[in-house]
């Protein structure tokens, strides 16, 4: 009997549609059984090095076919694919490959040093890519002959989020593929399979094409990636992974794109300008869908979009790596709305401090939770799983640190993290809500807002901006446009003004860095 393994799920998908594309990056383009035989093939060089059920194996790779190829490998084999991200430094990569006990790395020659200096006793196999990856893949057997696999196999997503050392969140592979890789449900109906057996039939010809933009590292990216190949899609891959608005404008012509993901305004805006400045110089006529998960995208920019592309569909998701998908809300042209208010699944809800759901339009603010398809917890981190993986009334829930109130209409509105919230004068300020507010004004293209001791008010609401190109906006000009966005007490009491953001590679928000720059810039 077939389990929802990850990898058994893709099989499935090759045996039903062998000879259609499925991955395109750079000048390599693989078909469903192409890209299933290089799996085979690496899987079973993995094995011969001792790679077994429960190893860890880490992928420390820009964009491309060997970040699936490496995922889908370790699935057959029934270890445990880890997303390594790129830009850690020495000690970051230490503290991950110890924390995961990884025993094999396949990585990239440009960070090839890195790794190996960061390298425990316990990372005994490092592949690089650029070396001899394919004469082991032309070495070994391409032979589909893996045994045991389970749905209670394990997937892993390290994230790092805004502060402290990466973690990993630990699911097992029916939660993941039902809480974030689309259930089986290419048109998000919410009617997942109920057997695995039942994938095929769901598979719409012709499949849909898309591109994720974000690194695969991150989850918004690699859950698009498996949601693609479930549903039997092209998936289209920018050349190592980068992030050039020129390039993914001409891929979406160039492939017949359908969805295009992009992390908020980070990078929706460059996109946004990059079109705008040649519009013909585009055919984005295949264009249906524009998502964005991962970071803010304000409503000017939702706007934007919904004019500048009038017949693209705009879809606003939310959720997280230890949550999954939890809701979305879609955009189309001219019916913006301002405010990070989302239509949930059934999963998810708002809980009081008693762990009872708050009722819909009590203005009550309560912590989003999900329950059901739900991680394990965390790796080797119990008293953070305890915090964050709590039970009520017989049911376990995720608590994701969001603080979150629910319209009369059942629709939920995020008010951002409460570790990150901003004390002012005993009222509770999230930098989110505030963030969106500045980012609408026509001469700021990104702002993180933090907060810093007041000898006064505890802490007062700072916000680092940078602004368009050739304009200087005051503090008095946006603390009198935020006014007529967000309530007094919400509005900037100082502005630091930078030329560029610091980010994550994701778009994420570094907020350590904001923090130290706004200390830095004015004490």
């Amino acid at each position: 009997m077939a389990s929802y393994n990850l990898s058994e799920l893709f099989e499935f998908v090759v045996d039903h549609c062998p000879d259609r594309e499925a991955i395109v990056a750079d000048e390599r383009r693989l078909t469903y059984a192409q890209l299933d035989e290089r799996c085979n093939r690496l899987a079973h060089h993995l094995a011969s090095l001792g790679v077994g059920p429960g190893d860890f194996v880490g992928l420390q790779m820009v964009n491309g076919t060997e970040y699936m190829e490496g995922m889908l490998a370790c699935f057959k084999l029934r270890a445990v694919p880890v997303n390594v991200n790129y830009r850690y430094v020495e000690a970051e990569l230490r503290y991950l490959f110890e924390d995961a006990d990884l025993v094999a790395l396949l990585v990239h020659d440009e960070f090839a040093e890195r790794a190996r200096a960061a390298a425990p006793p316990s990372l005994k196999h490092l592949i690089v890519v650029e070396d001899d990856y394919e004469d082991r893949l032309a070495a070994a057997s391409p032979e589909r002959d893996f045994e045991g696999r389970t749905s209670d196999d394990i997937y892993v997503v390290y994230t790092g989020g805004t502060t402290g050392m990466p973690k990993g969140v630990l699911w097992r592979h029916e939660d993941i593929f039902k809480a974030a890789l689309g259930g089986g449900d290419v048109f998000q109906t919410g009617n997942f399979i109920k057997t695995p057996e039942e994938l095929p039939s769901r598979i719409p010809d012709p499949g849909m094409t898309t591109l994720p933009t974000p690194p695969l590292m991150h989850s918004s990216a690699a859950w698009l990636a498996f949601s693609t190949i479930y549903g039997g899609g092209k998936m289209v891959l920018a050349p190592r992974g980068r992030f050039e608005p020129d390039t993914i404008l001409r891929l979406i012509g160039d492939e017949g794109v359908n969805t295009a993901v992009v992390v908020g305004d980070a990078m929706a805006r460059p996109l946004m300008d990059a079109y705008e400045a040649k519009p013909d110089a585009y055919d984005v006529s295949s264009l249906f869908v524009i998502g964005s998960g991962g970071a803010i995208l304000s409503p000017a920019n939702k706007v934007r979009l919904s004019e500048l592309f009038p017949n693209v569909m705009v879809v606003d998701g939310y959720g997280s790596s230890e949550t999954g998908t939890l809701g979305t809300k879609a955009t189309m042209q001219g019916n913006a709305d301002s405010g990070p208010r989302f239509s949930v699944n059934d999963q998810t809800l708002v809980l009081d401090d008693d762990g009872k759901p708050v009722e819909p339009g009590s203005g009550v603010t309560g912590r989003l939770a999900r329950h059901g398809h739900i991680p394990l917890g965390y790796h080797k981190d119990p008293e953070k799983t305890a915090k964050t993986f709590v039970e009520f009334n017989g049911r376990r829930y995720v608590l994701p640190g969001d603080m979150a109130q629910v319209e009369e209409d059942g629709t939920v509105v995020l008010l951002g993290r409460g570790s990150g919230s901003i004390n002012t004068g005993g009222e509770k300020v999230f930098p989110e809500e505030v963030e969106a507010a500045l980012k609408a004004h026509d001469d700021v293209v990104d702002a993180i807002v933090v907060g810093l001791p007041d000898e006064r008010w505890g802490e007062r609401v700072v916000a680092i901006v940078q602004p368009r190109p050739g304009t200087t906006p005051t503090l008095e000009d946006l603390q009198a446009f935020s006014r007529e966005h967000i309530a007094g007490y919400k509005v900037p009491r100082a502005v630091c003004i930078v030329e560029q953001m610091v980010r994550s590679p994701s778009g994420k928000a570094d907020y350590r860095w904001a923090k130290q720059f706004a200390s830095d810039a004015i004490g």
